[in-house]
């Protein structure tokens, strides 16, 4: 077991254990769980999973904008109806400051893009429900003591609150941690990681007594391990430790970065999707967001966004929107191919990956590498088809990553304007929500300036060839 002098935990008295001393007050777990609805909140934004499919720490699905598909984690897309004040098209071209709002924008959306209120990353165990009321603590004296326990009780143990407090919990825990020693053979080890895994997907002070317990460090050789059972194991259950706060910079201590991205790359499909889970949920440390990118995050979360299934798609369109909240990560994707992947899932209506597509396209176009790979790959033609087919919010998000791409280039109005995207913006500024009418506005500006720059180009040669 890993010590855990040194740490700010107090010390155990005399015959009570590690996690005795630092166990976490009971409270109702969090269960990451986001509610369908469709009514925004001033945080949130459309489509948010279901309930029914966010019960434990992680097995779960959701469906389309308002019912957003089967994702292991579903992220809220701000409300782009939010009010925005007038903007004369004239007062925001030809200078680096449409390039700075524009990125902002985007920034903005990534706060409730990237905000995981659910989290749901278990997806081979079955669901439990999650107890609404704590129970009534057990004397320390009724708790048997890890060295008699036996781990298999746990397959039919009730977890919830009211059948086992912490204190019959614990003997478990500390037998996992054990079993997962260096000392312990291979069987033992995969076991072990199988309970931990069950044990922290269902309530938040479990979760915290787990990671007291020095049940982190010891999942952590797991997740390079050649079996790929044990691999998962230990990268779920970390995924579901990570769901407190505190044990994120313990996983980090533990330097869980680097194997993480390894089970990404060689891991089984859950063991990556949920292996892209964590890092997601490691980047919720800033610091950690170019640890990420530079460990090798970036190119098989790519691979995921080409070959995974939809859940894995989801998963790791909004993994790689929060690491591409830093512009070396943002390098990293468009020399990955993020961009084709990312252009072909527009398409992709219906599907729940069109809307988030949108907006990792919008933050790449947020260098100059990024909008020239978006165009070498059809991009505009696929945003404008979006802002003439799609629906509501789709229009609302490709107009949004057309500005980007558009605020500071004139090579890309013209060809916006060859791909006949005036129409359709005149209809959107006409009819669409307040801020989709403000965003289509602006545009229409930016391609008004261009055209009257063309046609003073056209009129100076033409004036310079009848003085010759």
């Amino acid at each position: 077991m890993v010590s855990l002098a040194g740490s700010q935990i107090p010390s155990p008295s005399p015959g009570q254990s590690p996690c005795a001393a630092a166990r976490p007050q009971r409270r109702q777990g969090h269960s990451m769980r986001t509610i369908r609805s469709a009514l925004l909140q001033p945080d949130s934004s459309p489509g948010s999973p279901s309930p029914a499919s966010r019960d434990g720490g992680a097995d779960a699905g959701d469906s389309d904008i308002e019912n957003l598909t089967d994702s292991v984690i579903d992220f809220h897309l701000r409300e782009l109806a939010a009010t925005a004040g007038p903007a004369h098209p004239a007062a925001v071209a030809k200078s680096s400051s449409a390039i700075n709002a524009a990125a902002t924008e985007l920034l903005d959306l990534s706060r409730d893009f990237s905000d995981y209120s659910s989290f749901n990353s278990d997806i081979s165990g079955e669901l439990e429900r999650l107890a609404a009321a704590a129970g009534a603590a057990v004397p320390r004296s009724d708790a048997p003591d890890a060295a008699a326990v036996d781990l298999n009780d746990l397959e039919s143990m009730d977890l919830s609150a009211d059948a086992a407090p912490l204190e019959r919990v614990e003997p478990f825990v500390l037998a996992c941690v054990q079993a997962l020693g260096p000392d312990a053979g291979p069987d033992a080890r995969r076991a072990a990681a199988a309970r931990i895994r069950l044990l922290a997907k269902h309530r938040s002070d479990i979760r915290e007594l787990i990671g007291v317990s020095g049940a982190i460090p010891a999942l952590v050789p797991l997740l390079r391990s050649t079996d790929p059972v044990a691999q998962e194991s230990a990268v779920t259950a970390l995924l579901n430790l990570s769901l407190e706060e505190r044990n994120r910079s313990a996983i980090t201590a533990a330097g869980a970065i680097k194997p993480l991205v390894y089970a990404l790359r060689t891991g089984t499909a859950p063991a990556k999707q949920n292996a892209a889970c964590a890092l997601l949920s490691l980047s919720g440390i800033e610091e950690n967001r170019a640890t990420i990118g530079a460990c090798g995050a970036i190119p098989p979360l790519v691979a995921l966004l080409s070959a995974g299934s939809t859940r894995g798609k989801k998963d790791a369109l909004t993994t790689l929107y929060r690491l591409c909240s830093a512009r070396r990560n943002k390098e990293r994707a468009v020399s990955a191919g993020a961009v084709v992947p990312l252009v072909h899932l527009i398409g992709e209506r219906g599907s729940g990956t069109c809307e988030k597509a949108m907006v990792v396209l919008g933050s790449l176009a947020g260098i100059a590498e990024g909008r020239e790979a978006v165009v070498e790959a059809g991009g505009i033609p696929a945003l404008v088809e979006a802002i003439e087919d799609g629906p509501a919010k789709e229009k609302e998000f490709a107009v949004v990553a057309l500005l980007q791409m558009c605020s500071d280039s004139p090579h890309n109005r013209a060809l916006l304007v060859r791909e006949g995207a005036i129409p359709p913006l005149v209809a959107l500024s006409q009819s669409g929500s307040a801020r989709a009418k403000h965003k289509a506005e602006t545009l229409l500006g930016y391609l008004r300036e261009q055209r009257q720059g063309v046609g003073c180009r056209a009129g100076a040669v033409t004036a310079t060839s009848l003085a010759r």
